[in-house]
């Protein structure tokens, strides 16, 4: 009598499922690795010709802001503010960028799942 359904070899998982599996947590672990990575990386960014600096990390936590002598004009605070800010947003979308990149890298470029 024939033997319908179940796996070849009995009640254990296919040889293709255990493979899978394995691969899913080694690419888990990679993602993990680049995660850290990501959040330990700093990115600046200069504004103003270079007036204003801003470093941001990985997790974007701004953790320096440097200023020319010259961006420092008492009688116009509103142009450091906005040179300040532009320096900010450049640095963190250069974060993002970053993080994307790695993203589509360790995906291969299949984007979002369906489900």
């Amino acid at each position: 009598m024939a033997k319908r359904g179940g796996y070849p070899g009995g009640m254990g998982m296919p040889g293709n499922m255990n493979n899978l599996m394995k691969q899913a947590q080694r690419m888990q672990r990679q993602m993990e690795e680049q995660q850290k990575a990501l959040e330990e990386a700093s990115f600046t960014a200069k504004s103003g010709g270079g007036a204003v600096e801003v470093t941001v990390t990985g997790k974007k936590e701004v953790t320096a802001i440097k200023l020319s002598p010259e961006a420092v004009d008492p009688d116009d605070v509103e142009m450091l503010e906005d040179l300040i800010l532009a320096a900010i947003n450049e640095a963190m979308k250069q974060a993002d960028e970053a993080s994307n990149a790695a993203m589509s890298k360790m995906t291969g470029g299949l984007g979002g799942f369906p489900f």
